[in-house]
């Protein structure tokens, strides 16, 4: 930790950071990026190291963390519940105790919130969400920075998420009252955004709308995820009953304004939640808002270990 600095600053949720905060965050992004663009070797993190620990599968966190952290001079270690402590008897906390005494920074994929915020409380290094059931906050995080650079300002703009009342539609919800944009939601009946998980403070942000086409008329940004998340699978024959209306085709795109751009998170099921002509298609910068997860990631650790730059 830097000196001066007293707290440790956590990442679990899209909400721990005021506005000011992602103002800084994404401003250090676009410089991080445009360096490694140019190939200018940038270490400031040399002799640091961040622990990754995955209970859920993953390909763009892995590599996002693990590339960005080689990237910025430190050094990673890679854990799964299958060959640490955490996948058997040991208590989440005395896991933490021991893992943050040996390594600067935590990264952790999971299932339950309530595994993440356990850990981060008896942890005496920065710890970031890299997904849980309840928040994806790394991604939506991508996914501003994304918009910003095609885009501008997102504040003041219009959302549409499409699909299901999942993690990264309560993130979503947070970063439209956070950053001063409009979420609109359409989900199935039963598939809903729980406003005690999202834990929005200004209800304004957040419009829902029964059908998905009402929800994607004029807005800047249509975005959707996989029908069954992670951890969901027992779901997924009733979920592809629900969901076969919330599908993003054509119809929602032209409904949106002549401009709007479509993301997704990846992995996508082409067909399912989104039709490949969209997803394919020219308003589609799904591999941008994929590589952008490595970029706003080197920020925020960055942040977390160094504080503000300059």
């Amino acid at each position: 930790m830097k000196p001066g600095m007293s707290l440790i600053k956590h990442y679990l949720q899209f909400k721990d950071f005021r506005a000011e905060e992602y103002a800084y965050l994404l401003e250090r992004a676009a410089l991080i990026k445009r360096r490694f663009k140019n190939y200018e070797k940038y270490q400031p993190l040399v002799d640091r190291t961040l622990a990754m620990i995955f209970e859920k599968a993953s390909t763009r966190t892995r590599v996002s963390f693990e590339a960005g952290m080689y990237q910025l001079g430190g050094t990673v270690l890679n854990l799964t519940t299958g060959d640490t402590q955490l996948g058997r008897a040991e208590p989440v906390e005395d896991s933490a105790r021991v893992i943050s005494r040996m390594v600067d920074i935590v990264m952790i994929r999971t299932f339950e919130q309530a595994k993440l915020e356990a850990f981060a409380a008896h942890s005496r290094v920065p710890v970031i969400n890299g997904l849980t059931n309840e928040y994806h906050p790394c991604q939506i995080l991508a996914d501003v920075f994304t918009f910003i650079e095609h885009r501008g300002s997102i504040a003041g703009k219009v959302v549409a998420w499409v699909g299901d009342g999942n993690n990264m539609a309560n993130t979503w919800a947070q970063a439209a009252d956070i950053l001063g944009f409009t979420l609109h939601v359409s989900t199935p009946d039963g598939y809903e955004i729980d406003p005690a998980v999202a834990g929005v403070a200004d209800k304004g942000c957040l419009r829902v709308f029964n059908h998905p086409l009402d929800a994607c008329a004029d807005a800047h940004l249509v975005t959707t995820d996989v029908w069954t998340s992670m951890g969901y699978e027992a779901e997924n024959e009733a979920r592809m009953k629900a969901f076969v209306d919330w599908r993003v085709d054509a119809d929602m795109m032209a409904a949106a304004r002549p401009d709007a751009l479509f993301m997704h998170c990846l992995p996508a099921h082409r067909g399912e939640e989104v039709e490949a002509e969209v997803i394919d298609g020219p308003q589609s910068v799904v591999w941008d808002e994929a590589e952008n997860r490595m970029h706003v990631q080197k920020a925020l650790m960055e942040y977390l270990l160094l504080g503000r730059i300059g």
